[in-house]
C-alpha cells in the first residue's frame, strides 16, 4: 500500500513539474480593453491569436489574461459595436497592456456593421446566452418611444411576454419570479413600471445587457429559469457628456464625466413620466377626481475611483418609484399607492497578479409596496416588501489558454414583510393578527472551469452548493382540518427553523464539426429558495415574495439542452436550432377558491410540479446595411397539482404553441435608420365559465377545467425611423429624432375576457355575452434625443 501511494504521488509530482516547465516557456499578457472615447471597460471583448484557436474574453470588468509562447504573435481585439484592431507583438516576457477600441456609432461615414467576434456563435461553449448592444436595443420600435431592454429580449426565441405591452419575462416555461435579474450585482425584485408595461431600466444608464436562458454558469444561482445580468455605465473618464430625450410620455436626462482625469468618473441618470402633468389641465378643480394621477420615476447613479492599476472601487445605486393617487371628493376618499425598488452596490476590483483577478461586492436592496386609503375619519394601510443585505466575492484565474477558472462565495440576509394591515378610526387604532415577518440566511459557493480540451472540444463544467435557512423570531402554528389553531412552536430570534441545501452541477459542451458549425449540449441543476406567488396573470406590485419555510419547499429544476449552430457566408449569417426539456418541482399556486386575507399566505398554497419542452430556431444577419433576425419557438408547458384540476395536468397560463418574431434594421445612410418588428404568438390559455345558473336570486357560474380555452392569437407590426441631422462643426451638440408607430394596423389583441349581463332572469330577458378588453390600438410617438 505504501509503495502504491509513493508511486501515485510521484506521478502527480512529475505531472506538476511538466505543467510548470510548460508554463515557464510561456509569457502572459494581461490588462483591460476599453472604449477609446470614454475609457469605459468593455465586457466580453475578445482577444484572439490570428490563425490559431487561442483567445480569451474580458470578464465583467474588462480584464483579460492570456498565456502564449514566446515570440512574435498577431492579435485581433474586437467587441460588439466597435472597430476591431489587429497588431503584432514580440513576446519576450510578461506584459501588462491595455487596448482601446473605437465605437462604430461615432463614425460619420457609412460603415459596415459587425457586431461581435465573427465566429463566436459557433466557437463559444455557452448555450442559450443572448447579448444585446444598447445600439441594437435603441434601434427597435417600442410603445410610446420608451427604450426597453426587456421588450427587446422578448423578441428572441424561448422568451415570452405576459401579454400586451408587458415587460415581464417568461423563459422556457418558467414564471416571472424564476428569472434572476441583476443590476450591478444587486437583485431587482420588481422590474416593471406601470404594472409591468415599462421596465425599470433606463437605456441611457446601461452599458451591457446579457441573458442566459440555458446552461446557466455556476457563478449564478437562486433561480430555476434564467439570469439577466445588466451593468450600468461607469462614466466618461475623458470629458463631461450630457444625454437626454423628450418623448411622448416621459423625459430623461443623463450626465457623466471625470471626477479626476484617468482616475475617477461618475454617471447620473434620471427619468420621469408626465402623464399626470398632461392630464391635469383637462381635469377641472371642481371635478370629484381632481388630484388623481399616476407617474413613475427612476434614478441611476454610479461613481468609481482607480487607486492604482491593481485596485478600483465602484459605488452604484438605483432608486425608482411608481405613485398612483386616486381622489374622490364626493365620497371624501383619498387613495395612495406607491411602490418601487432601491438598490446599492459597493464593489472592489483587485488584481493579485497577471493571472488572478478578484471582485468583492457588498449589496443592499429594498423593495416596498404600500397601500393607503382614507375616508372621512377612517384610514387603512397595507405594507409588504423584501429587504436584502449581502456580501459576495468572485475570483477569475486565467490559468492558461486551455483553462479559465472561476470560483466564489456569497451570503445574503433576507427580511420578508408579508401583507401587513393597520388602521385607525378617530382615536381607535387597530392592528389585526397579521402574517409574521420572516427572516432567512442564504449562502452559496461555486467553482467552474472553462476548459479547451482540444481544438474541437470545449467544456464548461461547474459545481455550486447553495443553502437556505429560515430563522426566528417565528411562531409555527399547528392547525386542525378546519384551519383552527391547536398549538404553536415559538422560535426565538436567530434560532434555526428550517434548513434546505444541496449541490447544483452545471455542464455545457461544444464540439466543432467544421470551422463554421458546431454541436452544443448542456445539463443544469438549479435551486430556488424565494418565490413570487400571484393570483393574477401578470406580475403586479400586490404579489407577495415569500421564502422557503417549514411549510414551503424550494423549487428544483433540471434543464437539458442540445443545439446545432452554423454560420454561413463568411459568418454573415448566424443560425441555430436548440432543443430543450425542463422539469420543475415544488411549484406553487393558490388553492381553489382562494380569496385574499390578512392571514399568512402560506396557508393557502398548494404544491405541484411542472415541465416544459420545445425547439427554438434562430437566424440572424450580422453585417451590412440590412441586419436583423428571425426567431421561432415551438413549445409546450404543463403543470400538475394533486389538489387542482382534479389532479390532471393542464397547460400553464403562458403556454404558447407558436411564437414568432421578425426584426429588421436598415441603415439607409449616415442620417436615416429604419427598423421594423413583427410578432405572432398563439393566444394565452384562460379559464372561462361554461354555464350560468340561478340559486334563489344569486347568479352562479360553472367554470371549465383550468386553462381549457385560449384567447385569440396575438400579432402586431411596429415600425420606426431615426433621423440624425448632419453635425455642424460649430455646434457642440448632436440631436436625433425617433418616429415610431406601435401596432401599425391597429390589431385589437385581447387583454382579458369578461362576461356582461343584460336584462333579468326573472322575466326571461337575461342575456350574457363574453366581451373582450383590448388596451393599445395604433400608437404613434415622437422622441427627440440630444447629446453634448
Amino acid at each position: 500500500m505504501m509503495t502504491f501511494n509513493t508511486r501515485y504521488y510521484g506521478v502527480i509530482f512529475l505531472l506538476l513539474i511538466s505543467v510548470f516547465a510548460k508554463a515557464q516557456r510561456n509569457v502572459t499578457i494581461s490588462g483591460y480593453i476599453r472604449d477609446s472615447l470614454s475609457k469605459e471597460t468593455l465586457i466580453g471583448a475578445s482577444l484572439n491569436v490570428k490563425g490559431q484557436n487561442k483567445g480569451v474574453s474580458t470578464n465583467s470588468y474588462g480584464f483579460f489574461s492570456l498565456s502564449l509562447p514566446q515570440g512574435k504573435v498577431q492579435l485581433n481585439v474586437s467587441s460588439i459595436g466597435y472597430i476591431p484592431v489587429e497588431l503584432t507583438l514580440d513576446l519576450i516576457s510578461d506584459l501588462e497592456i491595455n487596448f482601446s477600441l473605437f465605437p462604430k456609432a461615432s463614425l460619420s461615414q457609412e460603415i459596415v456593421i459587425t457586431s461581435r467576434k465573427k465566429d463566436a456563435n459557433v466557437r463559444n461553449a455557452q448555450m442559450g446566452k443572448l447579448d444585446l448592444s444598447m445600439n441594437q436595443i435603441k434601434s427597435l420600435p417600442v410603445i410610446f418611444g420608451e427604450v426597453d431592454p426587456l421588450k427587446a429580449l422578448q423578441l428572441m426565441p424561448g422568451i415570452r411576454n405576459a401579454g400586451e405591452g408587458n415587460s415581464g419575462l417568461y423563459v422556457r416555461g418558467g414564471g416571472p419570479d424564476q428569472n434572476l435579474i441583476l443590476l450591478d450585482d444587486a437583485v431587482v425584485y420588481n422590474p416593471g413600471h406601470l404594472f409591468g408595461f415599462f421596465s425599470v431600466f433606463n437605456g441611457d444608464a446601461l452599458k451591457n445587457v446579457s441573458l442566459t436562458k440555458g446552461g446557466m454558469p455556476a457563478q449564478y444561482g437562486g433561480r430555476v429559469s434564467s439570469v439577466l445580468d445588466i451593468a450600468m455605465k461607469e462614466g466618461n473618464m475623458q470629458k463631461t457628456q450630457v444625454d437626454g430625450g423628450i418623448g411622448t410620455v416621459a423625459s430623461r436626462l443623463s450626465i457623466q464625466g471625470p471626477v479626476k482625469a484617468e482616475k475617477s468618473s461618475y454617471m447620473l441618470s434620471g427619468r420621469r413620466t408626465y402623464i399626470d402633468m398632461l392630464a391635469r389641465p383637462f381635469v377641472s378643480r371642481e371635478s370629484s377626481f381632481f388630484g388623481s394621477g399616476y407617474y413613475f420615476y427612476d434614478v441611476n447613479a454610479k461613481i468609481n475611483y482607480k487607486f492604482s492599476s491593481k485596485d478600483r472601487i465602484f459605488l452604484s445605486g438605483y432608486f425608482g418609484r411608481d405613485v398612483f393617487d386616486f381622489k374622490n371628493k364626493g365620497r371624501s376618499l383619498d387613495i395612495s399607492i406607491p411602490w418601487g425598488n432601491a438598490t446599492a452596490s459597493l464593489r472592489w476590483n483587485h488584481v493579485f497578479n497577471k493571472k488572478l483577478f478578484s471582485n468583492t461586492t457588498a449589496v443592499y436592496n429594498d423593495y416596498k409596496f404600500s397601500f393607503g386609503a382614507r375616508q372621512d375619519n377612517f384610514s387603512l394601510k397595507l405594507n409588504s416588501g423584501i429587504r436584502d443585505v449581502g456580501l459576495k466575492t468572485d475570483f477569475d484565474y486565467f490559468a492558461n489558454t486551455q483553462h479559465r477558472i472561476k470560483a466564489g462565495a456569497q451570503y445574503t440576509r433576507h427580511r420578508f414583510t408579508p401583507s401587513v394591515f393597520s388602521g385607525n378610526q378617530d382615536s381607535t387604532v387597530f392592528e389585526p393578527n397579521n402574517a409574521q415577518i420572516k427572516h432567512a440566511h442564504e449562502l452559496a459557493a461555486y467553482v467552474q472551469d472553462d476548459w479547451d480540451v482540444t481544438e474541437k472540444l470545449k467544456i464548461n463544467m461547474g459545481l455550486r452548493f447553495s443553502g437556505f435557512q429560515q430563522i426566528g423570531p417565528y411562531q409555527h402554528y399547528k392547525r386542525d382540518e378546519n384551519g383552527n389553531k391547536l398549538d404553536s412552536t415559538i422560535y426565538p430570534s436567530g434560532a434555526s427553523v428550517k434548513w434546505y441545501g444541496g449541490f447544483e452541477p452545471r455542464w455545457t459542451m461544444r464540439y466543432a464539426l467544421t470551422e463554421e458549425s458546431s454541436i452544443k449540449a448542456s445539463i443544469t441543476r438549479n435551486r430556488q429558495y424565494i418565490h413570487l406567488v400571484s393570483n393574477t396573470g401578470t406580475s403586479l406590485p400586490t404579489d407577495v415574495w415569500v421564502p422557503s419555510t417549514i411549510r414551503v419547499k424550494p423549487q428544483l429544476s433540471w434543464q437539458y439542452a442540445l443545439g446545432y449552430f452554423k454560420n454561413i457566408n463568411d459568418n454573415m449569417f448566424e443560425t441555430s436550432i436548440e432543443l430543450y426539456y425542463k422539469s420543475m418541482e415544488n411549484q406553487i399556486e393558490y388553492k381553489e377558491g382562494f380569496t385574499p386575507s390578512i392571514k399568512d399566505p402560506e396557508e393557502d398554497f398548494v404544491f405541484g410540479r411542472g415541465w416544459s419542452y420545445g425547439s427554438e430556431f434562430f437566424i440572424q444577419k450580422t453585417r451590412g446595411k440590412f441586419t436583423g433576425w428571425i426567431g421561432y419557438t415551438l413549445s409546450w408547458t404543463w403543470r400538475k397539482f394533486a389538489t387542482l384540476n382534479e389532479g390532471k395536468k393542464y397547460p400553464a397560463k403562458y403556454d404558447r404553441r407558436h411564437d414568432l418574431s421578425l426584426v429588421t434594421i436598415y441603415e439607409a445612410g449616415p442620417r436615416w435608420k429604419w427598423s421594423g418588428v413583427f410578432v405572432y404568438a398563439t393566444g394565452n390559455t384562460v379559464t372561462l365559465p361554461e354555464r350560468f345558473y340561478l340559486t334563489e336570486t344569486v347568479l352562479g357560474q360553472q367554470f371549465s377545467s383550468i386553462n381549457q380555452y385560449r384567447l385569440a392569437p396575438y400579432h402586431r407590426l411596429d415600425i420606426s425611423a431615426t433621423y440624425t441631422p448632419r453635425k455642424q462643426d460649430s455646434r457642440k451638440y448632436r440631436t436625433s429624432w425617433v418616429f415610431s408607430i406601435y401596432n401599425v394596423y391597429s390589431r385589437m389583441n385581447p387583454f382579458f375576457i369578461y362576461f356582461d349581463q343584460e336584462g333579468s332572469a326573472f322575466n326571461n330577458t337575461l342575456n350574457i355575452k363574453a366581451k373582450q378588453v383590448s388596451i393599445f390600438p395604433v400608437i404613434p410617438s415622437v422622441t427627440w434625443n440630444f447629446r453634448f
